[in-house]
């Protein structure tokens, strides 16, 4: 089994889920004892939002840079960063390190294109749903054409993200918010929403959305991440 390293505390609440997760699965996959081998270094998340605020992103992505190198030193067969936001930074963190990252993206949109879908919507960080570094990804490797909602909507997505969720905050008028925010989105025309935050799954499920009368597939980026590196970590081993 290879060694998962995770850069988490983007925030600590996401990180949990990822933990729990990957080790459940490598158990339901191995059975007996069995979980994950990780080496996870969790940062100190206010550092890092004062960072993006200041738009300090060559700073973040140096600072994300040694921890990679310490995972990697510490013995981890390939990196995950366990927020989409910082993906931004994704490249420059590849420069510290010699074994591969599993970018969110990527392993999202792949599973998108499997399912041959070209119109989706996106919820995030305003980060993630304004700048190029992830809709235009999707788009330049995927052909995907991303919808994201309108500008005060963004604001409110980003603010329950940050005051809430990442302080494992689960209001009931905030999923309600998000719902009628996805279904806007399904009047133009989305065919499945991603959950482009980490922290957005603790909120809504597509349970939530079939409930609610919305008929589209969620695409959970926290799960999608964990199934690709579950997959990488247990390629070619049984142990």
């Amino acid at each position: 089994m290879k060694s998962i390293g995770l850069i988490g505390g983007m925030s600590w609440e996401s990180t949990a889920i990822y933990y729990k997760e990957l080790n459940e699965r490598v158990n339901k996959t191995l059975g007996g004892l069995h979980s994950a081998k990780i080496h996870l270094t969790s940062v100190d998340f206010a550092e890092i939002a004062d960072l993006q605020k200041q738009e300090k992103w060559e700073e973040a992505g140096k600072r994300l840079g040694h921890v990679a190198k310490h995972l990697e030193a510490a013995g981890a067969d390939f990196i995950l960063i366990c927020t989409n936001t910082m993906h931004k930074v994704a490249e420059q963190v590849e420069t510290h390190i010699t074994v591969p990252l599993l970018h969110i993206a990527d392993v999202t949109g792949t599973k998108i294109t499997e399912n041959k879908l070209k119109k989706i919507g996106l919820l995030g960080t305003q980060f993630t749903m304004e700048q190029a570094f992830y809709t235009d990804r999707l788009a330049e490797k995927f052909d995907i054409e991303v919808v994201t909602p309108d500008l005060s909507k963004r604001q409110e997505i980003h603010r329950i993200i940050f005051e809430e969720l990442c302080k494992g905050k689960c209001l009931p008028a905030s999923k309600a918010f998000y719902l009628e925010t996805i279904k806007s989105m399904e009047a133009e025309g989305i065919e499945a929403v991603i959950l482009g935050c980490t922290e957005i799954g603790m909120l809504i499920t597509e349970n939530d959305l079939q409930q609610a009368g919305l008929n589209l597939p969620v695409y959970d980026t926290t799960l999608i991440h964990v199934e690709k590196a579950v997959e990488e970590a247990l390629k070619d081993s049984s142990s």
